[in-house]
């Protein structure tokens, strides 16, 4: 048996040794192109050592409720030396890292199976508390059992209260639904351990890749590590088109799969039981295999949902309220629409305008079409113009940017010639982007709506078009990204990539917009505005500057303007939604900023508190579900075309119903009716 122990041992080691040597062969790499490449890269010193050990330790234990405190001072070693083992091309600090968790996840899964047989007492005095700061590393050996034993009780009550909001039905059944409850958290406690220890492709190398990213978004936000690894190609096969439940999905910050959008026509979509934001639970197929997500690898995940085999799906989802539903869905074959951009006209009083909703900077990267955002935008004007709208509403809310190059055409179809951005490498060489292209697609006014989530290529468009008061920016301020990114191969085997930040772009007066953000020309309150995750909320964002910009342009006169503004701020103010929507963000301002009390761990405290949302939660759903008084209907062209295609007509009813529902589009046609009034 000794031998055995020892010749595991050595080969434990030995696997431990050949991982480390990887890591710092692909650290060498990634640090060579960043220091080359990168658009303002950082010294490898103290200051990346710190940033770097201590997200590498909130990702690993960011509850503060795996490691002991002696284990914490162990790793602790290494905190100031990072930058030197790199340079020294030392990577065995790696191994310290993996034996700590290693040994860490063991001994929870071994809690865990001791107090799983336990009968737990949901009536005593036990408290959980609750931190926007992380706590500390203050836990010795003998305190787990305790800990642990608290935190499945507490998971056990909070699972069992988003059940239902009738305390009283929950009560009555108390018994059988923590039965079932209890077996379920556990399990998924334990099989999330089990996949991290089991992991075909070893423990090390799931942690070398978290070390490498976080490495790289040292240098910036938005610079990343990326291998083709399950996680990428789960993610890009949720794209594809064929047969289909008509959802997109992502990954949140917990690595949860979350809802992006709900394809319009599709299978999701004619339930009406989908909403952006939606946690996707469990995946269960008619063959009775259930899948929780927060246990199963990405790889089975996506061949359970792309199997042919698998035709109809059961997704147990949870809204934001805490409730959970399960809704069964049939794939179909999803035709691919004919664009991503879709136009409507709206109309109210004696106005008629054009609707135009942009989704991304979408373009034809692989260069086999020459379709893109701009070009269809371009087509939706046309077939606009034929029905003479008196204006054109652009909407960029929730769009996260995309091809830059689409952004340059689309600025340039609103401006007759001239610069748009200025583009600035890491040697400070400044790059004038034009239009070149004389002439414009649309002379009318234009409104352009952004939030928070209008990123990067939306606001590189919006820049431009306020720097040439050639359209009226209306919402809440934009995300604040001014850089641009490409991805880069570490060698010539093309398996491992580095999306890299290699410029930055400036606004043609030589200002950023970079953590500062598109400042609308008039602002109106927008849904959860305050917590929406900015650029600035990130450390290592770039910071924001100006530039003495070379440009010459002629912007549109703009004497208009405060007029305009004023008049709208009036009416912003006597809006009842507009009231309706601050008051819910000053309740939803007021839950994220306070600090939570430490909860008693019985039912009616964690039904109470999961609860305690749901009144706002009503509120939220009254708002989004608010028609406006406009009439929304389709050009001409759409019309006719729309008779003959039954799937697109679906598609269509979907997207009107979204306009009739969007709470800003009448004070977008009061603006344009003020703009051609004040202009004549």
């Amino acid at each position: 048996m000794k031998k055995i122990s020892l010749l595991l041992l050595l080969t434990t080691f030995s696997l431990l040794g050949q991982n480390s040597e990887k890591t710092c062969e692909m650290l060498s790499k990634i640090n060579f192109l960043i220091q080359n490449e990168h658009y303002h890269p950082k010294p490898v010193d103290d200051s990346l050592s710190v940033y770097v050990f201590d997200t590498f330790i909130d990702a690993l234990d960011d509850n503060r409720n795996l490691f002991t405190k002696s284990e914490y001072e162990k790793l602790c070693k290494h905190r100031l030396k990072i930058d030197n083992y790199i340079l020294q091309k030392d990577c065995s600090f790696m191994n310290d890292f993996v034996s700590v968790y290693q040994l860490a996840l063991e001994r929870k899964k071994k809690i865990l199976q001791k107090i799983q047989i336990e009968v737990f007492n949901y009536n005593g005095k036990d408290t959980v508390k609750f931190s926007k700061k992380n706590f500390p590393f203050d836990l010795t050996i003998t305190d787990f059992d305790k800990v642990w034993k608290k935190r499945m009780k507490y998971d056990i009550l909070e699972d069992i209260s988003k059940l239902s909001s009738n305390l009283d039905s929950l009560k009555l059944n108390f018994t059988s639904l923590e039965k079932t409850t209890k077996t379920k958290i556990f399990e998924s406690n334990l099989c999330k351990i089990n996949n991290i220890l089991e992991d075909k492709k070893g423990m090390e190398y799931d942690l070398q890749n978290t070390f490498l990213n976080i490495f790289c978004t040292y240098f910036d936000p938005h610079t990343n590590f990326f291998s083709q690894d399950a996680k990428s190609s789960f993610m890009s096969s949720l794209s594809t088109s064929g047969l289909s439940l008509g959802l997109n999905v992502t990954l949140n910050e917990k690595e949860e799969i979350i809802v992006d959008e709900i394809v319009p026509g599709g299978p999701a979509a004619r339930t009406n039981k989908f909403e952006k934001g939606d946690v996707v639970l469990k995946i269960s197929n008619n063959k009775g295999e259930d899948y929780w997500v927060s246990c199963t690898s990405l790889d089975k995940i996506g061949e359970l949902i792309f199997s042919d085999s698998n035709e109809v799906i059961e997704l147990t989802i949870q809204k934001k309220n805490g409730n959970i539903f399960d809704v069964l869905l049939k794939k179909q074959v999803m035709k691919a629409t004919e664009n991503a951009v879709s136009s409507f006209i709206v109309e109210k009083g004696n106005t008629k305008i054009g609707y135009i909703e942009i989704p991304n900077f979408y373009s034809d990267f692989d260069g086999f079409s020459p379709q893109g955002c701009a070009d269809d935008v371009a087509k939706e004007i046309i077939k606009l113009k034929q029905d003479n709208i008196q204006g054109l509403a652009i909407n960029l809310q929730d769009n996260g940017g995309g091809s830059m190059e689409e952004a340059i055409k689309l600025a340039g179809m609103f401006i007759d010639y001239g610069p748009v951005s200025v583009l600035v490498n890491s040697k400070n060489k400044q790059t004038i982007l034009k239009d070149y292209n004389r002439g414009s697609a649309y002379n009318g006014p234009i409104v352009i709506l952004i939030n928070g989530n209008s990123a990067s290529a939306s606001e590189f468009f919006s820049g431009a078009m306020q720097d040439y008061n050639r359209a009226i920016i209306v919402g809440s301020k934009s995300l604040g990204k001014a850089s641009m990114q490409t991805i880069l191969p570490l060698d010539n085997k093309q398996q491992d990539f580095v999306k890299l930040t290699v410029e930055k772009f400036y606004r043609i007066t030589g200002d950023s917009n970079q953590i500062k953000g598109i400042i609308p020309d008039i602002t109106v309150p927008v849904l959860y505005d305050s917590i929406v995750a900015r650029e600035i909320s990130y450390k290592t964002a770039l910071k924001n500057d100006a530039i003495q910009s070379k440009t010459r342009f002629s912007p549109f006169r703009k004497d208009y303007y405060p007029e305009l503004i004023e008049q709208s701020n009036l009416r912003s103010k006597k809006n009842q939604l507009f009231n309706e929507i601050t008051l819910v963000n000053d309740e939803v301002n007021a839950l994220y900023s306070s600090s939570k009390k430490p909860l008693l761990v019985t039912f009616e405290e964690v039904f109470k508190d999961v609860h305690e949302i749901d009144s706002l939660y009503k509120k939220v759903k009254k708002i989004v579900s608010t028609e406006n008084n406009c009439i929304v209907s389709n050009n001409s062209y759409d019309s006719e075309k729309l008779q003959f295609d039954a799937h697109q007509q679906e598609i269509n009813a979907y997207k009107i119903k979204a306009l009739k529902t969007n709470p800003y589009i009448e004070e977008v046609i009061s603006i344009v009716n003020d703009f051609n009034n004040l202009k004549k």
